[in-house]
């Protein structure tokens, strides 16, 4: 099954305003994840500033939708309302995610190519021809209880 939902970005009040739409919808986060629990890596550096922001946050909202989001972590330049959202693509397969990914890419902007991630996803980001901010993920390995 695929699945699409809503992933926005926020330049540092990510937390504050996840709290709030937990206070409007309810429900417990599904995940939260600060960038300082990412793995180092010299090509993105986290600057100390940035290390408790928001890397990713799930909030399940009824039964078959989540509303994610995260920080920019000082990467991605500036954050401009309005356009700071991504449609979120979770597929069933890798080859579907590929797919999904070749096809939308198509006479776009791959952001972060196709790749197996240190959260267990096969996950890749574009723009498609058309302005519009896509994220495409695959589960490789199984969920795990927090």
């Amino acid at each position: 099954m695929t699945s699409l939902n809503t992933y926005l970005t926020f330049e540092g009040n990510c937390e504050n305003a996840f709290n709030f739409y937990r206070s409007v919808f309810g429900g417990e986060f599904a995940h939260v994840g600060r960038f300082s629990d990412m793995p180092a890596d010299p090509t993105y550096p986290i600057g100390d500033e940035f290390r408790n922001q928001i890397m990713h946050i799930s909030l399940p909202i009824g039964e078959h939708s989540i509303l994610m989001g995260s920080d920019t972590g000082g990467h991605g330049g500036p954050v401009t309302v309005g356009t700071n959202f991504s449609i979120s693509i979770n597929t069933d397969s890798k080859d579907r995610a590929d797919a999904y990914f070749a096809k939308l890419s198509a006479d776009g902007k791959v952001t972060m190519p196709m790749a197996s991630t240190f959260w267990g996803d096969y996950f890749g980001m574009l723009t498609d021809r058309f302005g519009i901010n896509w994220m495409i993920s695959f589960a490789e390995a199984p969920a795990q209880e927090e």
